[in-house]
């Protein structure tokens, strides 16, 4: 099990600047790579996802514990930022690498997102 600590030193405000920041660049990735999927800003700080079949993905800042949630449907996932990347709280990957992973397995196309 990967434990990350967040910067303890970085206000709400840094974090979510941040986070949407990083939103803003998924956002961007993920329209680059042609997936057939509706992406849609749903409110500050949450990214949706619809795939051609109904199922969505869901991507969003938690402010109160400093990390960018993703909920799938194989499950919820926290990621909280190490260095100059966001990793997952339990296995460390690295936020691109896991939602390539995971929006491969709930399109059923394999997809490879690329931080810009």
């Amino acid at each position: 099990m990967t434990m990350l600590s967040g910067n303890p030193r970085m206000t709400d405000a840094e974090f979510e600047s941040l986070a949407d920041a990083t939103l803003s660049a998924l956002e961007r990735a993920i329209d680059e790579v042609g997936l057939d999927a509706d992406i849609q800003t749903k409110g500050a700080g949450v990214l949706e996802v619809e795939f051609a079949d109904g199922t969505k993905l869901i991507i969003n800042r938690h402010t109160a514990a400093r990390e960018i949630w993703v909920a799938a449907k194989s499950g919820g996932f926290h990621f909280r930022q190490a260095g100059n990347v966001w990793r997952d709280t339990r296995d460390g990957m690295e936020l691109y690498a896991a939602l390539s992973r995971l929006m491969s397995a709930q399109s059923a196309t394999p997809v490879t997102l690329v931080p810009a």
